[in-house]
């Protein structure tokens, strides 16, 4: 999993609340188990006529925020199904934040996972954060982790709260299995000698 440690990047406003995970990634989408390549089909009901051709009023269809590496979002985003698939859609598109009021729990822990910092913010400053990624391509947002600030194209700084496991790991690249392999020499000397007491195993 990429490390996150600070990004600044163009912020696509997405002024919706409830943006369910099937809005994400519809279900169509979900026959893979590769983490590639959904980013093609990230909102692709919204961002797409039935022809195939795009929405140009969607937001990520707009020149300005075709490369949005940041989400400034509704209430209650990532509602609806657990798929894991929608953060990997997100990821693979180049979203690497996602800034709202609130987040599905589920959705909320499956970001730390892959490689995508969700932030809860009170309403009052995802407004402020709403107006500022409405500016465009011009108006760069700045996302640090390590000093739990995102920061506006004006320079207004606001702090956010994260756990501090979850900001450890996101920091340092590590999903479950990277967790695990932190403990591989620990893991090999159990191995080593339950073989020696258990040789029957």
């Amino acid at each position: 999993m990429d490390k996150f440690t600070k990004i600044t990047g163009v912020a696509a406003p997405m002024p919706l609340v409830n943006i369910d995970t099937d809005m994400i990634i519809p279900k169509q989408f979900l026959k893979t188990i590769k983490r590639s390549g959904l980013g093609a089909n990230l909102f692709d009901e919204m961002r797409f006529n039935q022809d195939g051709t795009e929405i140009e009023s969607f937001v990520l269809n707009q020149p300005a925020y075709r490369k949005a590496e940041i989400i400034v979002a509704g209430d209650n985003f990532g509602c609806g199904s657990s798929r894991e698939h929608a953060p990997w859609a997100l990821l693979d598109f180049g979203i690497r934040s996602v800034i709202a009021t609130s987040f599905a729990d589920i959705f909320y822990n499956n970001c730390f996972k892959n490689g995508i910092l969700p932030i809860v913010m009170p309403q009052e400053v995802v407004d402020t954060l709403m107006d500022d990624a409405r500016r465009g391509e011009n108006a760069r947002m700045t996302v640090d982790l390590e000093n739990q600030t995102v920061t506006t194209s004006d320079g207004q700084s606001f702090a956010f709260e994260v756990d501090a496991f979850k900001k450890h790991c996101l920091m340092n690249g590590l999903d479950d299995i990277g967790l695990t392999m932190e403990k591989a020499a620990n893991i090999d000397s159990y191995e080593s000698k339950a073989a020696a007491l258990r040789p029957w195993v």
